[in-house]
């Protein structure tokens, strides 16, 4: 049938054609529950690669009634609900692709989307009314059809992102998608309503016409969580599959927490699946200028927190002032919101609009130290690109280029007015191994013995030829005394499941001289 109306199920057919394709098809039975109800409207905003495109393919295949899917979905998750035939290839459907519109017709992509519409129409309806508005056309549509419509927006928020000095074109936009599913006439042919982007829709500028979608984002998608990014069980089956170990991958591409369920970017485990190789690919779908669009607004205590995070520490957040729009950022909580919003940030809800933002792998951190090199932060970049040499000086043991290379990090990641705080120093000495985390699973303040080890150092899998390594910290006292405190206090036994070597490496700061001294011994056990 048509190209954007009725549509076939070719686009499913080839997402799981694919070298590797994860069964989200359990979608369809949430969807099902709320077909036809007061909450048929859904809005899934997450970042990029994350699995939008193909839900929407998914469930274009699913609904349409111009294919028969049958025989596709029968070995999927989704063949063994009991309305599974129910609802299968029933509806009249709707799939638009914003950007691809937005990208050719500019201005006049709420024109475009119409008159496509309007001419796969005409190929099915012949005698409609076609000088109607177009709500009113799928109105008499669904009337002489008596099929109820599913509409699928893909990319809803590209006109948003894309046109935000054109506030004339967002408000015929914003009309233009409330015509489709809130208006008088939509409670009526609307089965189900679902729309993708970046983005979530209630709070943009003053349209609060969309108030009826129920929001699933990065931060909160309820009992939908899983179908969008791979959940752990998915990486650790395919892991197994490809021969590649899960710990690295976890290492690489874990940390979305959303709904309880430790999620992962599915583009960058498929590429270090198939290619097997890890390294950064979603990161290189994105402009850094994204990252540093935000990190280098100067509002009071961003620097400072974006310099935390980036350590391994964790800030908290109040997400509730966003307007979801990425063009107007006006504090602190606003530009940490949206790098969550883009999956540059991480987020453990700890309550309404309250939470904790965090880098959440080590493919993130990259793509932050490259945007930091790109950026005017290039004082901070620079010293980023010592890291390898402090690791490389580490496990040398050449504790003089160790003390260098610690004092260039601090005087980079901590601002003059808080150069001698101790909290200052331990974020600057973990962003000095910030590069560790390729070959380390690195801890702060790990419980052993007698106490706390300020940072450790594990190897991950496949780096067994480096050694472990436990850091301790020491201010205006001296490095020696901090190694006797990791041997007094019995750091080591955090470690005594560990068979290979261990590095015993203080370091002590002289708030006086402002210098760095280090003393770095191997543990014998």
């Amino acid at each position: 049938m048509g190209l954007y109306f009725n549509p076939n199920n070719k686009k499913f057919i080839k997402d799981i054609s694919s070298s590797i394709y994860v069964d989200k098809t359990g979608l369809i039975e949430k969807l099902n529950k709320i077909l036809c109800t007061n909450d048929n409207c859904i809005a899934v905003s997450h970042a990029r690669r994350f699995g939008k495109s193909q839900a929407a393919n998914l469930i274009e295949a699913y609904y349409s009634v111009g294919c028969d899917s049958k025989d596709i979905f029968s070995k999927y998750e989704i063949a063994q609900a009991d309305d599974f035939e129910k609802h299968l290839n029933k509806y009249n459907v709707i799939h638009i692709d914003v950007s691809s519109f937005s990208d050719y017709a500019g201005a006049d992509v709420v024109d475009m989307i119409t008159q496509r519409l309007l001419k796969d129409f005409r190929i099915e309806y012949p005698c409609i009314d076609y000088e109607e508005p177009l709500y009113m056309i799928i109105s008499d549509i669904y009337m002489e059809s008596g099929r109820r419509f599913v509409i699928i927006i893909d990319e809803w928020d590209c006109v948003i992102r894309n046109y935000a000095d054109q506030p004339e074109l967002v408000h015929k936009y914003m009309q233009f998608l409330h015509s489709l599913f809130k208006s008088m006439e939509a409670t009526e042919f609307l089965a189900l309503g679902y729309v993708t982007g970046i983005l979530p829709i209630k709070k943009i500028n003053d349209e609060s016409a969309l108030n009826n979608f129920r929001e699933r984002t990065m931060m909160d998608s309820k009992n939908i969580a899983r179908y969008y990014g791979f959940t752990e069980e998915e990486v650790r089956v395919l892991c197994d599959e490809y021969d590649i170990s899960f710990d690295e991958i976890k290492n690489w591409y874990n940390g979305y927490l959303i709904n309880g369920l430790h999620m992962y970017n599915p583009n960058s485990v498929c590429q270090a699946m198939m290619n097997h190789d890890l390294c950064s690919y979603w990161t290189n779908t994105s402009a850094f200028g994204a990252i540093n669009q935000y990190i280098t607004l100067g509002f009071d205590g961003l620097q400072d927190d974006i310099i935390k995070i980036l350590a391994g520490e964790e800030v908290a957040v109040n997400t509730g002032t966003f307007s979801n729009d990425l063009s107007n950022i006006n504090s602190r909580d606003e530009a940490l919101t949206a790098l969550i919003h883009l999956g540059y940030l991480g987020f453990k809800k700890q309550g309404d609009n309250r939470g904790i933002a965090y880098v959440p792998n080590y493919e993130v951190r990259q793509a932050f130290r490259q945007a930091l090199s790109t950026g005017p932060w290039k004082e901070i970049a620079k010293s980023v690109q010592k890291c390898e040499d402090l690791l490389d000086a580490t496990l040398k043991a050449d504790e003089e280029q160790v003390a260098q290379l610690l004092e260039l990090s601090h005087e980079a990641y901590v601002s003059i007015n808080k150069y001698n705080d101790e909290n200052s120093l331990s974020c600057a000495i973990t962003m000095a191994y910030f590069t560790a985390a390729a070959y380390y699973t690195v801890i702060r303040e790990l419980p052993s013995g007698k106490g706390f080890a300020d940072l450790a150092f594990i190897p991950l899998p496949g780096n067994s030829s480096k050694p472990a390594m436990i850091v301790e910290l020491k201010y205006d006292k001296s490095a020696e005394t901090a190694i006797d405190q990791i041997k007094n206090k019995r750091y080591t036994g955090a470690l005594a499941g560990y068979i290979g070597d261990i590095l015993l490496v203080g370091i002590n700061y002289d708030p006086k001289s402002k210098k760095h001294t280090c003393k770095i011994e191997r543990h014998k056990r």
